[in-house]
């Protein structure tokens, strides 16, 4: 008889999808309509038929829309689906009308922090050398939530040294690090390798290990050892307590099905031990968002 113990399989909560209604009369601003992938309805209901079967339990529902009515749009439809543990709107940090806003959707629990980087035409560079600026992430971090970044690039990486040398309390997660080009002159790869490791000796800041596959010369390698070495360096500054995943649906659906971003990164993590494997599926998402449970398949927060 096999006595051999088996790993309980592990919960997981899905720390960045997106969520839209190409149908509505108003239309999205994201996706475009030439994107015949994309531009249909994303929905918790379609999101369930995919990823629940796959052991997801839960996700965080990250802003694609500049729209500021948007927050409430997603908000409503979040509240009717417990499978959505939590809301990442859009709010734009340094204007008048922040703080009044952000009173706005802070008052609804879902809502989990804003998101703000290199999109919707943002100049995150000079955001952080304004004192309203700096004021407004004051305020996001007294109020216990949270800040996601955007589209990260060396020069995206040292502003967030600089933004938490002045906010040094707030929580930041660096969304789809495994993206980043890395520099080629030698110069600013040693910079940017030295504002990464010094990003990892702060324990505030968490790293999604999402958006792990690429296009190389047209074609998306499928294998794990194209994407270990990347994986291996992220894991090895941010350690086991702050890696989270995210799986991008459904713009993750320009590279590959759902089914196969959830598994590169269970193939890499089954190395990593179950403890490890835990925190990165669920447990560090806690810590990172401070969402609540709201379905008994969803572990204990």
């Amino acid at each position: 008889m096999n006595t051999r113990a088996t790993a309980a399989p592990i919960p997981i909560i899905d720390c960045h999808i997106h969520l839209f209604d190409t149908t509505r009369p108003q239309g999205v601003p994201w996706p475009e309509k030439t994107n015949k992938i994309l531009y249909q309805p994303a929905l918790p209901s379609r999101y369930r038929t995919i990823a629940v079967p796959l052991g997801v339990v839960g996700a965080i529902k990250v802003e694609a829309s500049p729209w500021l009515e948007d927050n409430q749009w997603v908000l409503d439809v979040a509240v009717k689906d417990s499978l959505i543990v939590g809301v990442v709107g859009n709010l734009e940090a340094g204007k008048p009308e922040f703080a009044k806003q952000f009173e706005r959707f802070h008052k609804n629990s879902l809502f989990r922090g804003i998101r703000y980087g290199n999109l919707w035409d943002r100049d995150f560079s000079a955001a952080v050398k304004r004192p309203e600026f700096i004021a407004d992430m004051k305020l996001l971090s007294r109020s216990g939530l949270s800040l996601d970044t955007a589209n990260p690039d060396p020069r995206l990486i040292a502003d967030l040294l600089r933004l938490t040398d002045s906010v040094p309390d707030l929580r930041v997660i660096i969304d789809h690090l495994p993206q980043l080009q890395v520099p080629t002159e030698a110069a600013a790869l040693r910079a940017y390798k030295a504002d990464l490791q010094e990003i990892g000796k702060r324990p505030q800041m968490y790293v999604k290990l999402s958006e792990v596959f690429r296009r190389v010369d047209g074609k998306i390698p499928p294998d794990l050892g194209y994407y270990r070495g990347t994986l291996d360096e992220l894991f090895g500054i941010f350690g086991e307590d702050r890696v989270i995943y995210g799986s991008d649906w459904p713009n993750s659906d320009n590279w590959k099905p759902y089914a196969d971003v959830l598994h590169l990164v269970q193939q890499y993590f089954s190395t990593k031990g179950q403890v490890a494997a835990e925190k990165y599926f669920w447990k560090n998402s806690v810590k990172a968002y401070r969402w609540t449970k709201r379905n008994a398949s969803q572990p204990a927060t």
